[in-house]
């Protein structure tokens, strides 16, 4: 299902009240890009989730869908 959650970032960005330019610009990447993994368009591989649970104080478990 093209539609199903693939990431809980977009969630966990509204909880911490910060936006996914933001994390991009921590991530010292292209916007698009994390926005892209934000609104999940694409999957970020483990070790972008690494870096954005811990840009965001949370664990890894919190960011994915099971």
């Amino acid at each position: 299902d093209k539609d199903k959650n693939l990431n809980r970032i977009k969630a966990v960005l509204a909880e911490k009240h910060v936006t996914s330019k933001w994390l991009a610009e921590q991530l010292e990447s292209q916007p698009a890009l994390s926005a892209n993994g934000a609104r999940k368009k694409t999957q970020p591989d483990l070790q972008t989730i690494n870096q954005i649970s811990k840009l965001l104080d949370v664990k890894r478990s919190e960011l994915i869908v099971d």
